[in-house]
């Protein structure tokens, strides 16, 4: 599933988009949430790094600005990873945390845990993690204006108050794309996830009863 991700969120890059419109900080904040911000940080690096090599690099203190602010995603993410999930999303197969195929009687528990879990009764919880998704978005996208639009970064900016504001005032009409770069593809990211887990759960959920009344058939 990782190089699933790592593989779609390159090739997002090369899809013609308004400017700053990228998943790059929504993958820090996903990848923190539901990993070690370890493999976060790795995973956020290499996916930006790869794909610089095809549209280009530009001067190194930009860069390393850029990249600095994209990492400050994985800090939200584990603001996020440290809320009370309404769904545990690191504990799935999905993200390569758990082996094999079996069903056992332990793991149709956790599933039936799982049921219980996503009723209506937990919406507060969805709500809550539902904001704390679109906080972390905008927050990081931003900690990203902030720092990449800073005027010491350019040589075209005279290093003083008037050119730090002019330079923030220049870089404003790329905060759209930024915003709703960051906001889009959290929400697809955590929202696919959370989908595509459901499913996983349901049909596990499934098969794990099937199995469970083969086996008590069986034994009888």
């Amino acid at each position: 599933m990782i190089y699933i991700i790592i593989v779609l969120a390159v090739i997002a890059r090369f899809i013609p988009h308004m400017p700053n419109f990228a998943p790059i900080t929504a993958l820090a904040i996903f990848s923190a949430a539901n990993m070690s911000w370890k493999k976060s940080a790795g995973l956020v690096l290499v996916v930006r790094f790869i794909s610089d090599i095809f549209l280009g690099f530009f001067s190194w203190p930009l860069m390393l600005a850029v990249y600095a602010s994209h990492l400050a995603g994985i800090l939200f993410g584990l603001w996020i990873k440290n809320s009370n999930h309404p769904v545990s999303l690191r504990e799935t197969p999905l993200l390569g945390r758990r082996g094999g195929s079996a069903v056992s009687l332990e793991y149709s528990a956790e599933l039936s845990s799982f049921s219980r879990r996503s009723t209506p009764r937990s919406g507060g919880r969805w709500l809550e993690y539902s904001k704390k998704i679109i906080v972390s978005s905008l927050g990081s996208s931003a900690v990203f204006f902030l720092v990449t639009n800073f005027a010491f970064l350019y040589v075209d900016y005279p290093h003083t108050l008037p050119g730090i504001m002019l330079a923030y005032y220049n870089g404003l009409p790329f905060l759209r794309g930024t915003v709703l770069g960051d906001l889009g593809y959290s929400v697809a990211l955590f929202g696919g996830y959370a989908f595509a887990l459901f499913l996983l759960n349901a049909n596990k959920y499934q098969y794990a009863n099937v199995a469970k009344q083969y086996s008590y058939i069986s034994k009888n």
